[in-house]
């Protein structure tokens, strides 16, 4: 008899690729061969992913396959699913296809879907299966209540249990005499779920004694008691309640999207909102991280961020603390801020902020952008409660919903599909609900609505429709092509007025908008940027290190008119009085009664670590700390002691030492993707094929079909090692590589590259029949194979 494993050994490679490229997990690590492969295809965690993908007609059609006696063709399934055999069909080969239907004839469910359906159609199990718990004499007095009389001949339980199942094949009548009250509480188990909590549910109870309607449906076997807790609603009972139907209504086609209310309108027009709405995330992610780059917020001991310091943000950057949220959140996944390491760290930007910089604002907008769609954090949930009713702070923990990527992903490409004219979110909802039935509820609806008003917000959608470049984004592909030819240019040029405002006509570049934003202070922004130089903005640019004349060169070299006099005045009249007062700080002192005695110390040349000046003739002051100080004046061969506040002599001990605890790294958590690189599933098919044929013919006779070369393994420079690597990679040839183990051993490798990246190169091992990660720095040399590659 053929098996789930002989099924898909008869597959051909495409189809085997198709299963792949469906259920990507089945991949981690690619199995040993494809008996292998069909044992966790059908594990639970494999087939409820699979079944996650379904939608709601195919996910119907496999649960019709569970309930409907075999054999079942596509007109038996067609007629429960009140569907075409067509429709059927499709189905069909979207399970097959998946994995979670087999056969070339009558189709079978595949191993573990039973599991991973435990009520299909929401239905409960059948009579014999849900009564099997019962024991002999239960079964008996509820025969003798149907019948009126007791069953004859020897009564074993599968006798007693088949005959209760023909009492029940028509319950009409027993549901009549039960009375209206136990028709309604079976009418709330009909449709599923089929289970119901009562009291004590497993109680004796006979028809004559019944007294509630739970009771007179125990008596009567229209109800099932599972445990002491549970009953549960017989399949025979449920189907008939339903007139024989498996599914109220299953469309086998999604619900169409229905406009917003407004019809459709120019693509220039959407393509324009959304690309300025992108250039205004670009830049307010800019103003936040430059503003928390000099002050930045204290991080909670829960790890988030405070209220007060969102809202700062909020009013710093004029938006609402949820937009606020979103933006702070989108740079913490995009890597371009993070938490210091110490126990009470700061939230700070990193190093790739600045290389962030240096992008042109496409560029810039796309790291933001691939950030948000993969992170697993929903910015919509700061401000809120969890269940313990503890505020959810921005950046914490508590922001993280593992179902977030996905539910973003769904969403676009809903609007992706939707063409011209914004979808209404309640049709993109209801498409989603058909879609990926079995992930529902009020979360993934609220996920939803934050996604459609967050990509609103980044630029991602304009008018609710979906920017040509964010389809590219959708896709995999590069959308800076096609977003760059919408965004303005940025501009080194700006109108300087007699009033003392500056107007930017445009994005500026990077230079420019950190020198004026030193210099004035920003008064509205919008397609224009209007600047106001006042006294406080141009002290902050002269506390910055900048003179009078060069803020004066700057603004006159990037000003389209020459330089209003009040403005020149006004740089002239606050660098005339900045800098008459001079505070410092010190950290330690050495005061003296003799003059002299310190003129000693400051002409010896070992003082000039201490870095010493003097503040009156006989005090003087030192950067170092007071005990630094101290062991440096005893070096000298002085004999100094340590002065309190007030004047008195302190008593020194040694201190205990105590080490600072390590800095932890923050990482940015990403689901892994959905999709795998199709080489990758080619070179696990060859796998899964060498992997049969070495498990039939032996591992020996597999490597002799590899064709290794025999002699010496091959050796050559590190970086022409890595050239030819690539190489081979973009020409799809095998190579012959030597490779050291973990005790130094060299092998000889025929290798089909796949990738090389992370210092590692992933290929399909032809000497070990398995796909393999070879550690670089391991590989002595390459070279290359004249040779086809095995087809």
């Amino acid at each position: 008899m053929e098996t789930y494993a002989d099924w898909l050994r008869a597959r051909g490679d495409d189809e085997l690729r198709a299963l792949l490229s469906a259920r990507p997990e089945l991949l981690a690590p690619v199995p040993a061969d494809l008996t292998a492969l069909a044992a966790r295809a059908a594990t639970p965690a494999a087939i409820s992913r699979a079944l996650d993908r379904l939608d709601r007609f195919t996910l119907a059609v496999l649960e019709a396959l569970l309930v409907l006696p075999a054999p079942n063709g596509p007109d038996a399934l067609a007629a429960a699913v009140d569907a075409t055999p067509g429709e059927v069909s499709d189905a069909l080969g979207t399970l097959r296809r998946y994995g979670l239907a087999w056969g070339n004839g009558t189709p079978n469910t595949a191993p573990g879907v039973r599991q991973g359906l435990p009520h299909p159609a929401g239905l409960g199990p059948p009579v014999q299966e849900v009564f099997a718990g019962y024991s002999t004499e239960r079964l008996t007095e509820l025969i003798i209540d149907l019948e009126g009389e007791a069953p004859r001949g020897f009564t074993d339980s599968a006798r007693l249990l088949r005959r209760l199942a023909e009492l029940l094949s028509d319950p009409g009548p027993l549901i009549d005499d039960a009375g209206p009250e136990a028709h309604a509480a079976l009418d709330a188990l009909t449709w599923g779920p089929p289970f119901g909590r009562v009291a004590d549910a497993r109680r004796p109870v006979r028809i004559d004694t019944a007294a509630t309607p739970v009771e007179r449906l125990l008596a009567r076997g229209l109800l099932a008691a599972e445990d002491d807790r549970t009953v549960t609603l017989p399949r025979e009972v449920a189907l008939h309640l339903r007139g024989g139907h498996l599914f109220r209504d299953v469309p086998a086609e999604p619900p169409p999207l229905t406009s917003a209310g407004r019809g459709p309108r120019g693509e220039d027009v959407v393509v324009r909102a959304a690309a300025g709405e992108a250039a205004s995330a670009v830049r307010l992610i800019e103003e936040l991280l430059e503003r928390w780059g000099l002050e930045p917020p204290p991080v909670l001991r829960s790890g988030g961020l405070a209220v007060r310091d969102l809202r700062a943000a909020s009013v710093l950057l004029d938006v609402p603390e949820w937009q606020a949220a979103l933006l702070v959140e989108v740079a913490y996944a995009a890597g371009l801020l993070t938490r210091s390491g110490d126990l009470d760290g700061e939230w700070l930007p990193t190093p790739a902020y600045d290389l962030w910089l240096m992008r042109d604002t496409a560029g810039r907008w796309t790291e933001l952008a691939r950030g948000w769609l993969k992170s697993d954090r929903a910015a919509g949930l700061a401000g809120e409660r969890d269940d313990r009713d503890r505020l959810i702070n921005a950046l914490s923990e508590a922001m993280v919903r593992s179902s977030a990527p996905a539910t973003r992903r769904a969403t676009l490409e809903i609007l992706a599909d939707a063409g011209r004219g914004a979808a209404d979110e309640d049709a993109v909802r209801a498409r989603l609900a058909w879609l990926r039935p079995r992930r529902g509820g009020p979360s993934r609806d609220r996920l939803l609505g934050w996604t459609l008003r967050e990509a609103a917000v980044l630029g991602i959608t304009g008018f609710g429709e979906l920017a040509p470049f964010a389809r590219d984004l959708l896709a995999g592909d590069d959308p800076e092509p096609r977003l760059e030819k919408h965004l303005p240019a940025p501009v080194d040029e700006i109108v300087i007025q007699a009033d003392l405002t500056a107007i930017a006509p445009g994005p500026l570049v990077t230079d420019l908008a950190r020198e004026l934003a030193l210099a004035a202070d920003v008064e509205s922004t919008g397609g224009a940027t209007v600047y106001r130089f006042t006294p406080e903005s141009v002290r902050r640019a002269l506390d910055a290190g900048r003179t009078a004349a060069d803020v004066t060169e700057l603004l006159a070299r990037h000003s389209a008119t020459p330089l209003p006099q009040p403005l020149t005045y006004l740089i002239d009249d606050v660098a005339r009085r900045h800098g008459h007062l001079r505070v410092g700080a010190l950290a330690s002192y050495v005061r003296t009664d003799s003059p002299a005695a310190l003129d000693e110390i400051l002409a010896d040349r070992r003082s000039d670590a201490l870095r010493l000046y003097r503040l009156a003739p006989t005090v003087l002051a030192s950067g170092l700390q007071r005990a630094d100080l101290l062991d440096g004046l005893r070096a000298m061969g002085l004999a100094p002691v340590a002065e309190a506040p007030g004047g008195g002599v302190i008593v020194t001990r040694p201190d205990a030492q105590r080490a600072e605890p390590p800095p932890t790294a923050e990482i940015v958590r990403f689901r892994p993707e959905q999709r795998t690189d199709a080489s990758m599933i080619s070179a696990a098919v060859r796998a899964l094929r060498a992997g049969d044929e070495a498990s039939l013919h032996g591992a020996e006779q597999a490597r002799l079909r590899a064709d290794a070369p025999y002699g010496e393994p091959p050796r050559s420079p590190a970086m022409a090692t890595i050239d030819r690597l690539r190489a081979a990679v973009e020409r799809g040839g095998r190579v012959w590589i030597g490779y050291l183990d973990q005790q130094g051993q060299a092998s000889s490798r025929i290798v089909e590259p796949v990738r090389v990246e992370g210092g590692f190169l992933t290929g399909y091992d032809a000497t070990r029949a398995a796909v393999h990660r070879f550690a670089l720095h391991r590989i002595t040399g390459v070279s290359e194979l004249t040779d086809d590659p095995a087809p």
